[in-house]
C-alpha cells in the first residue's frame, strides 16, 4: 500500500496541479463544514468530466475522501444508482432512498453533480424469485437464473411494472434536486426473450402492422417452401436465416418493445422530474441488437459507451461510432463510459498507452461530446469485473492513469468556454440503415461482404478530405448536406426513397454503392432491378450481381485497382448516364469491359453507383472526385500521417482540435492565425501547431461569415 501511495504521488507531481492533487494520497481529505451540505450547485461546465461511482459498494466514512479525490481531478459529475436495485428496494414496496440522498448531498458538498441510473438492468433476488416469470428465456428454451444482469425479460409486463414503479420512487424523491442533471434508463440494453409470452406480443404486433393474414402472407412470400399461415398463432419467432419477412419483423417488434420499454420508465421520470433534467439511455456504438436510432427518439439527448477493448483506439471505426451517435437525434451527444486504460471482457485486456487516454477524450470532444465518463472510479472487491481498468485500486489509492485523468480535467475546466455551445456541422453525410445491415448480414452470399466493414471503408476515405461527417438514417432531411454517401443501402423503403429523390432534384450529390436498392420495406426484392426506385433517377441499373471467389480488375476515372469480395455488374439506360469505371477480363467472363461506375447529373444535383469494392489509390481517388463534385470546400488539405482534425463551431467562432495518434512527431500548417486554448496567453496567435504522439492541440479563432472563414 505504501508503495502504492508513493507511485501515485510521484505520477501526480509530474503534472501541473494543485498541491492538494499532490498530497492527497498521504493524507485523507477533511470533511467540509455541515454549513456547506444545502450550497447551491456550482454553474454546469461547458465539458463535463465524470465517473461512474457506486457508494453502496463502501462505507458512507469513505465517500468524502472518495469525492474529494474526484473533485482534485476535475470530476464534475458521477453516475450513481444503475445497479442498486437490491439497496434501492431491499423487498418489494420497502424503499430506501435516503442513502442515495445522502451521497448525493456528499457529491454536492464536492461541486460534483449527479445522473440518476435506473437500476432496471440489475433485479434484485427477491423480484425474480417472487416473479420467475420476468426471468427471459433463451433462444435454446431455457430461463435466464440469477446471479449476472440483464436477465430480465424486457417484454415481461410484471418485469415493467416493478421497474416503471422504482423509477418512479426515484424520480418524486430526486426529480426536483438541484443537484441531479440527469437521467440514465437502465443500462446498454442488448438480450431478447423467447418465450411463448413474448411469441404471442410478436403475433400481436404483426397482426396490428398487417392487418390480415392473406396481406402478410403476400408481402412474405410465404408461398415459398409452404410456409403460408392460417392463423396469427402458427407464426414463430425467427433469428436465424429463414423467411427474410418473419426475421426482419422479429428485429422490429423487438427494436419496437425496446422503446416501449423505455418509455414506460421515460414517462415516469419525465412527469416527476424538471425539464433542466435531461434523459437519456448508454448505446452501444454499432451494437444492432435492436435499432439504436429508433429508440433514441424519445431521449432528450443521446449517450454511448465508448470502449477499445484489445488493441489501441482506432480513431475511424471509433469516429464513425461518435458519429453514429450524434446522429440519432442529430445534436452533441455524452460518452456515458469509457474504459480507464483498459477493460476485463476482451480476448487480450492491454492497456491504452501513456497519453491515449487522454487523447481519446478529445477525441471523443472533438466528435461532438459534451461529457466523458470513465467506468469505474474504483475496482469492486468481488464480482464479475474485478480486472476492470478503474482510477482507483481496491486499495482506494489512486492508479498510474490518475494523474491523466486529472489532466484531462484540467483541460476540460480550462477549454470548455472555449467549446461552449459548439456543434460539429458537415457537409458530408454517410447513410447507416439497421434494416439493411440486417438483411445483408442474413443474406451475406459472400461471406467477406461485412455490411459495416463497407460502411467505415468509406467513411474513412471521405472523412479524411471533409474532416467531418454526419452518419444518419436514409429517413432524415438531407438538404444541409452537399454530399450523400450510401453505403450498401440494401433496403431502401419507398418514402426512403423519395426522400433520397427529392435530394438529388433538389441539387444534392448522392452515391450509392454494391448491393443497393435490392430490397422493399418487407425484406422482399423490388420487381425493379437495383438501385430498385431510384433506378429511373440514375438512369441505369444492376444487371446482375456476383459474389467473388477471385481478384478482378478494375479502371477508369479513379485509376486501377482490384475489387475482390463482390461486383455489381451495371448497364445505363439513360443517354446523360456516364460510365466512370469498368471491370477488366479475368476467366470469370461475366463482368469482362462492362460498367463498375455509373454516375448522372440531374439538373443541379447528382446520383452516382459504384459497383465495384474499391480500396486503396482508387478509393481514395472516388472520395476525392465525389467531394469535389459536390461543392465541398474544406478550408484544411490531407493532414500528416496520424494526425486527425475535429472542428465544432457556432455562430461567432470555430475551435479546431488536433491529435497525432501517429508515433513520428508532425508539425501542421495552419491556414490562418489561430489562438492556443490550452497554453495561449495575452491573445498572441499561433500559424503552426508541433504534435508529438498523443499530443493534444486546441485552436480558436472568429468566424465573419456563415460558411466560417474568418
Amino acid at each position: 500500500m505504501i508503495a502504492r501511495r508513493q507511485l501515485a504521488i510521484a505520477l501526480a507531481a509530474t503534472l501541473l496541479l494543485a498541491p492538494s492533487l499532490r498530497s492527497h494520497a498521504a493524507t485523507a481529505p477533511t470533511a467540509p463544514a455541515a454549513a456547506q451540505a444545502d450550497a447551491a450547485p456550482a454553474a454546469p461546465p461547458a465539458l463535463y468530466l465524470g465517473a461512474a461511482w457506486y457508494p453502496e459498494q463502501w462505507p458512507e466514512s469513505r465517500w468524502d475522501t472518495d469525492l474529494a479525490l474526484m473533485q482534485q481531478a476535475h470530476i464534475r459529475f458521477v453516475r450513481v444508482g444503475e445497479f442498486a436495485w437490491s439497496r434501492l428496494e431491499p423487498s418489494e414496496g420497502h424503499y430506501d432512498l435516503d442513502w442515495l440522498d445522502r451521497a448525493i448531498r456528499a457529491a454536492q458538498r464536492h461541486n460534483i453533480a449527479v445522473v440518476i441510473g435506473t437500476p432496471s438492468a440489475a433485479p434484485p433476488a427477491w423480484l425474480t424469485t417472487e416473479y420467475p416469470e420476468t426471468l427471459r428465456i433463451e433462444e435454446d428454451g431455457k430461463r435466464a437464473q440469477h446471479g449476472n444482469r440483464q436477465q430480465f425479460d424486457w417484454s415481461s409486463p410484471k418485469y415493467r411494472e416493478l421497474a416503471r414503479a422504482m423509477a418512479e420512487q426515484e424520480a418524486r424523491r430526486f426529480g426536483h434536486d438541484p443537484n441531479v442533471i440527469g437521467w440514465q434508463i437502465d443500462n446498454e440494453y442488448a438480450n431478447a426473450s423467447y418465450g411463448p409470452s413474448t411469441q404471442a406480443q410478436f403475433q400481436n404486433w404483426l397482426k396490428a402492422r398487417y392487418g390480415t393474414l392473406d396481406n402478410l402472407n403476400a408481402r412474405w412470400t410465404t408461398a415459398y417452401w409452404s410456409q403460408t399461415y392460417n392463423d396469427w398463432s402458427q407464426i414463430p419467432i425467427e433469428t436465424k436465416p429463414g423467411n427474410p419477412g418473419l426475421l426482419i419483423s422479429w428485429m422490429r417488434f423487438v427494436s419496437d418493445t425496446w422503446r416501449s420499454y423505455q418509455k414506460n420508465q421515460l414517462d415516469v421520470i419525465r412527469a416527476n422530474a424538471d425539464p433542466r433534467q435531461f434523459i437519456t439511455t448508454n448505446m452501444m456504438g454499432f451494437f444492432n441488437g435492436y435499432n439504436n436510432d429508433l429508440v433514441a427518439q424519445d431521449l432528450t439527448m443521446a449517450s454511448w459507451d465508448d470502449y477499445v477493448g484489445t488493441g489501441q483506439l482506432n480513431p475511424v471505426s471509433n469516429g464513425a461510432a461518435h458519429d453514429l451517435t450524434r446522429g440519432f437525434l442529430r445534436k452533441n451527444f455524452w460518452v456515458m463510459e469509457t474504459q480507464p486504460g483498459s477493460v476485463n471482457w476482451s480476448p487480450d485486456n492491454n492497456p491504452l498507452n501513456k497519453g491515449e487516454v487522454r487523447a481519446m477524450a478529445w477525441h471523443d470532444i472533438g466528435h461532438g461530446a459534451d461529457a466523458v465518463e470513465y467506468w469505474q472510479w474504483r475496482s469492486a472487491l468481488n464480482g464479475q469485473e474485478e480486472y476492470h481498468g478503474t482510477l482507483l485500486g481496491a486499495d482506494g489509492n489512486p492508479n498510474p492513469l490518475y494523474p491523466e485523468v486529472a489532466h484531462i480535467g484540467a483541460d476540460f475546466a480550462k477549454a470548455g468556454p472555449a467549446l461552449a455551445g459548439t456543434s460539429v456541422q458537415s457537409d458530408v453525410a454517410i447513410l447507416h440503415n439497421y434494416d439493411s445491415y440486417w438483411a445483408i448480414d442474413w443474406q451475406r452470399h459472400n461471406k467477406a461482404f461485412d455490411p459495416l466493414a463497407t460502411m467505415i471503408d468509406w467513411y474513412g476515405a471521405v472523412r479524411a478530405l471533409a474532416h467531418s461527417v454526419d452518419i444518419v438514417s436514409p429517413s432524415v432531411p438531407l438538404s444541409q448536406y452537399k454530399l450523400v454517401v450510401a453505403p450498401a443501402l440494401n433496403m431502401i423503403t419507398e418514402a426512403q426513397a423519395r426522400n433520397l429523390i427529392d435530394y438529388v432534384q433538389n441539387g444534392g450529390h448522392l452515391v450509392l454503392t454494391q448491393r443497393s436498392g435490392m430490397k422493399n420495406i418487407d425484406n422482399g426484392l423490388y420487381t425493379q432491378l437495383q438501385p430498385g426506385p431510384l433506378a429511373d433517377l440514375l438512369g441505369g441499373h444492376v444487371a446482375q450481381f456476383y459474389a467473388l471467389d477471385t481478384t478482378i480488375p478494375v479502371s477508369g476515372t479513379w485509376g486501377t485497382g482490384p475489387t475482390k469480395v463482390w461486383a455489381d455488374m451495371l448497364t445505363t439506360t439513360s443517354p446523360d448516364t456516364k460510365v466512370l469505371m469498368r471491370y477488366g477480363k479475368t476467366p470469370l467472363g461475366w463482368l469482362d469491359d462492362q460498367p463498375a461506375a455509373i454516375t448522372r447529373q440531374v439538373g443541379k444535383g447528382r446520383i452516382t453507383y459504384i459497383g465495384a469494392d474499391l480500396e486503396g489509390a482508387p478509393l481514395a481517388a472516388a472520395a476525392k472526385w465525389m467531394i469535389a463534385d459536390a461543392g465541398v470546400q474544406p478550408e484544411f488539405g490531407t493532414l500528416p500521417p496520424g494526425v486527425d482534425l475535429y472542428i465544432r463551431k457556432d455562430a461567432t467562432h470555430e475551435v479546431w482540435i488536433l491529435i497525432n495518434f501517429g508515433a513520428a512527431p508532425q508539425t501542421v500548417a495552419l491556414p490562418t492565425a489561430f489562438t492556443n486554448v490550452l497554453t495561449g496567453t495575452g491573445g498572441a496567435t499561433v500559424h503552426t501547431a508541433a504534435l508529438k504522439q498523443y499530443d493534444v492541440v486546441i485552436l480558436q479563432r472568429p468566424t465573419s461569415t456563415p460558411g466560417g472563414k474568418p
